[in-house]
């Protein structure tokens, strides 16, 4: 998120910061596991100064068995020098497939502040778990430079060492860039089942990633063979750099893997095998800016929640009281607030959903709020909200909660103008029940193959497991075997920002446009990958001049 430029929503101030990346390591974990070891993963919380709650930043991969695991995945926050940024690490052993984290095994934590991990080389810290010896985890901090490029990769291998007794070996490949405390691991690829001669899958890493922008740091390439029980096996390792792999292939990026063991045992011993880089590439990495200023238009709709189960004993998210703003109308405020800068014209179109509207009762999964069939826009987030207030006089809440048909509908949109000239960004508000979640993953499926997120806000104080699933962090969503082709949902949980014994008023602006607007120009940038469209360059090189000019 941190590596794609961000966009600063209107309203939210800067302060002096910097963007920094923690890779984190645990030693001697808890054991979890009775016929094998602990499947370890890192969740990563941060309690800020203006709010007093702990928020997920994100989860490292699962490793599968292995009490000492040294996570690829790296955690990237903004580091604000004059604020006191808490940080709360949690390792969890993973047990099956479920997102909620009750429904693991809690293997220890550790609070710190985040000024800690940056001022030393690397942060060590027992983890306070259910044993008396829980194990302990490493931090290390690394300021993120600018580097736009990205490198793209493709190894094979020949002659390596066997290492199963039945059958080759399983191998496969880690990078780890050089630290001031030695290295830490960038990438991993696939493992090749039982060859010598493998062949690995091109795959595409930023070079802020993958080394920092530093095309002379050092590159360690290690070879293993891959085991099921985690002990993985040496083949061997090589060191580069970038700047040798840019050269492409030849006889200088052909690698001798050695095992330093059995060089210093074997007096005859030559290697382990030969790696060989086989293609590279280096690409400028093009911003959510770049598209936007070279003419990408971005088209927001809003869909809102009108079922009974928004009305259900003593809550109430849709009373009229304008006074005292519900739920539904803070947020439309409070979100529709952070995206409305990108949308140019400004028309929103504003559906509802679980609702029995005018003049039969008929019973309907997608209205136009403003009553309007042919023009279901409204102007500006002040339209949205009198429209929405209007329209509590005109429906009946009812059910059941369905997603799927205004997710199809902004699909159809997209399907339309698929070229790169616009992106459509659908802004879901509900209470979080699902009546229709088979056909709400097959059109979040369908939708990824297009220029379409969804961002889902749920609201109260429900269980918001389902909504969990959607959000494909954790899990790619998938429907009858088919898997989305990006995670294209984003779900903001609005209550872990809103003060409700003060009219539900947002008590951090910042941290709000920053969770919403948190996977935008990812999924944004994924879409105009996959697809090679590329930015006007012209039409921003000319905007530029003008505005030079003036």
């Amino acid at each position: 998120m941190a590596g794609v430029g961000l966009p600063t929503a209107k309203g939210t101030e800067t302060h002096p910061s910097t963007w920094v990346e923690l890779s984190v390591s645990g030693r001697k974990l808890v054991d979890a596991d009775v016929f094998s070891k602990s499947d370890p993963m890192c969740v990563l919380y941060m309690k800020h100064m203006e709010n007093d709650t702990w928020r997920e930043v994100g989860r490292t991969e699962c490793i599968m068995n292995t009490l000492n695991p040294d996570f690829v995945k790296k955690f990237v926050v903004q580091y604000y020098f004059e604020q006191k940024q808490r940080l709360k690490f949690e390792m969890y052993d993973i047990d099956n497939d479920s997102v909620k984290l009750a429904k693991q095994d809690f293997l220890g934590c550790m609070e710190c502040t985040l000024a800690s991990i940056v001022t030393q080389v690397k942060y060590e810290k027992a983890l306070a778990g259910p044993k008396k010896d829980s194990g302990k985890i490493i931090v290390a901090a690394e300021e993120l430079t600018a580097c736009k490029e990205e490198v793209t990769l493709e190894f094979h291998g020949e002659h390596l060492d066997k290492k199963d007794v039945i059958g080759k070996s399983d191998p496969f490949l880690t990078f780890a860039k050089e630290t001031d405390d030695g290295f830490t691991i960038v990438h991993k690829t696939e493992e090749i089942k039982n060859t010598l001669n493998p062949k690995w899958k091109q795959f595409t890493i930023s070079a802020r990633d993958l080394c920092n922008g530093d095309y002379d740091r050092t590159l360690k390439i290690v070879c293993y063979d891959w085991n099921a029980n985690g002990s993985h096996s040496l083949i061997g390792e090589f060191k580069t750099t970038l700047r040798d792999l840019t050269r492409g292939p030849g006889k200088h990026t052909e690698y001798e893997c050695i095992n330093a063991k059995k060089k210093e045992k074997k007096a005859k011993y030559k290697n382990s095998g030969i790696i060989k880089l086989v293609s590279t590439g280096v690409a400028t990495q093009n911003s959510f800016t770049d598209y936007i200023q070279g003419g990408t238009q971005i088209h927001i709709s809003i869909a809102i929640d009108f079922t009974s189960s928004n009305r259900d004993g003593n809550k109430d998210l849709h009373h009229k009281d304008r006074a005292n703003p519900n739920m539904y109308a803070s947020a439309i405020r409070a979100v529709g607030g952070i995206v409305e800068d990108y949308d140019s014209d400004r028309l929103f179109p504003v559906f509802g959903f679980g609702a029995k509207i005018p003049p039969d009762d008929t019973l309907s999964h997608m209205f136009p709020v403003n009553g309007n069939t042919l023009n279901p826009s409204c102007h500006g987030i002040d339209g949205v909200l009198e429209a929405y207030y209007q329209s509590l006089d005109r429906v009946k809440l009812h059910g059941p909660t369905c997603f799927a048909p205004v997710i199809r509908s902004v699909t159809q949109q997209a399907m339309q103008k698929s070229q790169g000239k616009d992106y459509f960004i659908l802004l879901i508000l509900t209470d979080g029940v699902i009546n229709d979640m088979p056909e709400t993953k097959e059109a979040i499926v369908n939708a990824s193959t297009y220029p379409v997120s969804i961002i889902i806000v749920g609201l109260g104080d429900e269980d918001f497991e389902a909504m969990e699933i959607l959000d494909g962090d954790h899990q790619r969503i998938s429907y009858k075997g088919k898997v989305a082709e990006s995670d294209i949902v984003q779900f903001v949980p609005f209550r872990e920002f809103i003060d409700k014994s003060k009219n539900n008023n947002v008590t951090s602006p910042v941290l709000l446009a920053n969770e919403v607007l948190a996977e935008i120009p990812e999924q944004f940038l994924s879409y105009m990958k996959r697809r090679h469209i590329f930015p006007n360059i012209t039409r921003k090189l000319s905007r530029m001049a003008v505005v030079t000019q003036v």
